[in-house]
């Protein structure tokens, strides 16, 4: 039985990487590291500073004291000593979120903290390139996909269910969209490792989902 263990689930926008990833953390007893929330971080304080442009972020990215605290299993952002959860959720934190991972400096100060946050304790993380460049030897490594169909579908319901009906359509297109350039982005595109287990939820409930994981995960722990 290994001390501490590593799952990487990564995947395509809407595969429900981070639900299913939280549900196998739960299941495990490991952390779930929230890596998005750690860019969303890092995009609040380049908007709150008026920083933009990707030498001027690349410049700045030394600057802020970014630290991740685990309070029950709520994960809090802390920035400079404030702690910022409550507001790194809003679209402008996500919108500088997205133009902050896209510069190198940023995603190597980020991936160097994610793999101190993995050194000590069990961790299952999700993203684009966890599995392929943040832990390329985490425990176990799954590959979370899904048409792109049943991806806008899913998130079409989230955006009707929090009261902003975007036409299907549009939603389908952004997600379409997302998956070129997350694919052909310059620095860790998304794609499978060699060594991930591929899992097509199109068809799966959550909880089928969650269940293989773990499954796997068990085996692969004990191993």
């Amino acid at each position: 039985m290994r001390k501490h263990f590593s799952i990487a689930i990564d995947g395509p926008a809407g595969a429900g990487k981070s639900t299913v990833a939280k549900a196998v953390a739960k299941a495990l007893g490991a952390v779930y590291l929230d890596t998005g929330a750690m860019y969303r971080t890092m995009g609040l304080y380049m908007s709150d500073n008026g920083i933009t442009g990707p030498e001027r972020i690349a410049s700045a990215s030394a600057k802020p004291e970014v630290q991740v605290r685990f309070i029950g299993d709520a994960q809090h952002m802390v920035l400079d000593g404030t702690d910022v959860t409550d507001r790194i959720h809003t679209p402008e934190a996500s919108l500088m979120a997205s133009k902050v991972s896209a510069v190198p400096a940023v995603r190597e100060r980020m991936v160097a903290l994610q793999r101190e946050i993995a050194q000590g304790q069990s961790v299952v993380m999700d993203g684009r390139d966890i599995g392929t460049y943040v832990l390329p030897d985490a425990t176990l490594k799954i590959y979370l996909t899904a048409s792109c169909e049943v991806r806008a579908e899913r998130r079409h319901r989230q955006l009707v269910a929090a009261g902003k009906d975007e036409p299907y359509e549009k939603v389908l297109s952004e997600i379409v969209e997302r998956d070129f350039n997350d694919a052909h982005r310059a620095v860790s595109p998304m794609r499978q490792a060699d060594d991930a287990v591929r899992m097509d939820t199109s068809d799966m409930t959550e909880e089928q989902v969650v269940e293989a994981i773990v499954e796997r995960a068990k085996a692969a722990i004990a191993a």
